[in-house]
């Protein structure tokens, strides 16, 4: 999977910077060609050298060579690369990288890279726990950045925890599983809707729900890393998607239907994962509402969004919806498959502990069009976003 491949093998100033010599070889024996880039404290736990014989290629690290004056172009290998691998990442660099801190040749490579970026964190528990470094990490995979998770073991501190860079045949082996996926979506267009809608009552009040969105955007990222060329429609959230995503922010769901009306057109595939509401205020105030004694509010049913767009969907798109529910979740699902006129149907229950709003993690059951169900266990939502995408693709005709 990685013969051909051009990498970029970013080090730090980490102790485990020796495991990137294991690393380079791997890569080479697999077939890269590898260029690494260091930055200047990488330098003191592992010698150019060292790294320059196992590649046959000059390391990288300063942005011009000081007795030639020979300039780095960290666009030209920005464009080079297939994939970068930042190993080890410390907790310096990877707070650089998510505030974007340009002050070496490393930053401004990863800056320029147009390839997906893969980062293995090493450092000591405490640093690894903390909650700036949690945040940082989180920002660079709101980037769409791939986070290889630190193993637990011992430590350079003399502690035991979670911190030690991954063994370099683990990173081997996460590289090629991300190759293997391949481009199997490339030429796709992909709609997503994302998120819950907003359905306002006064300047200050709306009715809403918990849709954190996460779902959502988790499969428009693999959709996108699977070549899609993706459209995210999402409601109020406070996520973010990676460049590669083109993303249109909407409120209500009269705005989300009109935006997936005019995309769809355009689409191969839809997917609508949003939470809309189904009801609004039949009344808009354009002032706030005082406290005055009870208070009703008349509403009146939102559009269906999925039924909209099953009743103009080509015979060569695909459309899938999903279904949260609290009770006869199986007969509500199967009922709006065929209502709505969608290729398949992704249920899930409020049932379910630890899935749905609020969580990282999501318990799905698939139902197609012809009644069969796909279930599958409690996983992290990423994990349940692949499993969707791939049940995708076996309805591609």
């Amino acid at each position: 999977m990685l013969k051909g491949k051009h990498i970029i093998l970013g080090i730090t100033g980490s102790i485990a910077a020796y495991k990137a010599a294991y690393l380079t070889r791997l890569l080479i024996k697999k077939g890269a060609e590898v260029q690494i880039v260091i930055t200047p404290s990488g330098k003191e736990f592992i010698t150019p050298v060292t790294l320059s014989a196992l590649t046959g290629k000059p390391v990288v690290s300063e942005f011009f060579t000081a007795n030639t004056g020979e300039w780095h172009s960290h666009v030209d290998l920005g464009l080079w690369a297939d994939a970068m691998v930042i190993a080890p990442a410390t907790a310096s660099t990877i707070a650089k990288m998510a505030t974007g801190v340009a002050d070496n040749m490393l930053i401004t490579t990863y800056l320029s890279a147009k390839a997906p970026v893969f980062i293995a964190p090493a450092m000591d528990l405490d640093m690894y726990r903390h909650p700036s470094t949690q945040s940082n990490l989180k920002t660079l995979q709101s980037y769409g950045n791939y986070i290889i998770e630190p193993a637990s073991g011992f430590l350079a501190s003399g502690l035991e925890g979670k911190g030690r860079m991954e063994e370099p045949e683990n990173i081997i082996a996460y590289l090629e599983n991300y190759f293997s996926a391949g481009l199997s979506y490339a030429g796709k267009k992909v709609m997503v809707t994302a998120g819950p809608t907003y359905e306002k009552i006064d300047p200050v009040r709306f009715i809403g729900n918990h849709s954190s969105g996460k779902m959502g955007y988790a499969i428009a990222e693999e959709f996108a890393r699977r070549g899609a060329d993706v459209m995210l429609i999402s409601g109020p959230v406070n996520l973010q998607c990676s460049s590669r995503i083109r993303r249109i922010d909407v409120v209500s769901a009269k705005e989300m239907c009109a935006v997936a009306k005019e995309e769809f057109l355009k689409t191969d595939i839809a997917v609508m994962c949003a939470a809309v509401a189904d009801y609004a205020p039949k009344d808009y105030s354009e002032t706030k509402i005082k406290r005055n004694g009870d208070l009703t509010i008349e509403l009146v049913p939102n559009p269906d969004i999925a039924a909209t767009l099953g009743v103009i969907k080509r015979e060569n798109q695909i459309l899938a919806g999903f279904a949260l529910e609290t009770n006869d979740e199986e007969q509500n699902a199967k009922s709006k498959l065929v209502k709505k006129n969608l290729d398949y149907i992704v249920l899930n229950s409020l049932a379910d502990k630890d899935s749905c709003f609020g969580y990282d993690t999501n318990k799905i059951t698939i139902i197609s069009q012809n009644g069969q169900k796909a279930e599958y266990p409690l996983k992290d939502k990423k994990e349940v976003a692949k499993d969707i995408v791939e049940y995708t693709s076996l309805l591609i005709k």
